[in-house]
């Protein structure tokens, strides 16, 4: 009689490693091939070869047009903001003027009534002592606490909190933002980067997709496994190790021969090279639950290398 082993094989009252890890349970690993990994030379917008590149001052670099064309649709987002701030600004004074008006004619109403009417008016809400008097369902008072916790709140059933309410716009900031470091980006602190290109022998020795970039010192190929440094004055870019030793100490560019101080080094940011011992920032400090039945359950995001 065959075993029916197959068929009963999920009945346990417990996951068996092999579920486990088909849910996605545990720490997931997984090592980063070359596609995933961007080349030292790509803008960091569109991922491609840079083309007339230019350079923040922490060293990301872009394209030329794509830094140009983000920082450009920035402040016309910016120019966006701050109209609809000031529309909600004016409407705000606008409804705090009508509210003022609506105020002060109830109170000149209430005056009215008081004097032309047989029965005086007595004010039952200006006392301090009425706290506890029952004023109706509609007009129950509400402490400072109160009012503060239901305009803050988020709940469908308030009107300030449907889909359908006026999302209140906050004030935009006037500063365009780096878009791979977040950092306060202007077009004057852009530079231009200037690569050195191998000679044409060499060239023709390497794939179509080898780097045809060199030190302008050492000549060493530059790769992902270098860290390259340029100069904010000229925008030649040197490997880490020849930019520490000659041009720190001499204060001269080694290719133009144009002075420069240390400051000008900048550090550009390095792609990567896929192996686990590449950088010191590896560890994982966040995870996501992607969800149960997707492979990914508790799967922890990749660290960038």
């Amino acid at each position: 009689m065959p075993q029916r082993h197959s068929k009963n094989n999920n009945d346990l009252a417990f996951f068996t490693y092999d579920e486990r890890k088909k849910l996605g349970y545990g720490t997931q690993r997984e090592r980063l091939g070359k596609d995933s990994i961007k080349p030292f030379n790509s803008c960091c917008i569109c991922l491609q070869p840079v083309i007339d590149p230019l350079s923040c001052s922490k060293g990301h670099l872009f394209c030329k047009e794509c830094i140009f064309e983000c920082l450009l649709a920035q402040k016309k987002n910016i120019k966006r903001n701050l109209a609809s701030f000031t529309n909600q600004e004016k409407s705000d004074k606008e409804e705090e003027l009508e509210k003022l008006t609506a105020e002060k004619q109830q109170e000149l109403d209430a005056f009215d009534r008081q004097n032309n009417s047989a029965v005086p008016h007595q004010q039952v809400t200006g006392h301090p002592d009425d706290r506890h008097i029952f004023h109706g369902a509609n007009s129950v008072r509400v402490t400072s606490y109160e009012e503060e916790a239901l305009r803050t709140m988020k709940a469908f059933w308030l009107p300030s909190a449907t889909p359908e309410a006026v999302e209140r716009v906050q004030a935009p900031s006037f500063d365009t933002c780096c878009p791979e470091g977040n950092e306060k980006l202007k077009l004057k602190d852009l530079f231009q980067v200037v690569f050195i290109d191998l000679p044409l022998r060499e060239k023709q020795e390497l794939d179509s997709d080898g780097n045809k970039f060199m030190c302008p010192s050492c000549s060493v190929t530059l790769t992902n496994t270098l860290t390259l440094a340029a100069i904010s004055t000229c925008g030649h870019v040197f490997c880490k190790k020849c930019a520490d030793q000659f041009i720190a100490t001499g204060k001269e560019c080694l290719a133009c021969n144009k002075p420069c101080k240390a400051k000008n080094l900048i550090t550009l940011e390095k792609g990567g090279t896929g192996f686990s011992g590449h950088d010191d920032n590896l560890e994982a400090t966040s995870f996501k639950h992607v969800g149960s039945g997707t492979g990914m359950g508790l799967a922890r995001p990749t660290t960038k290398l």
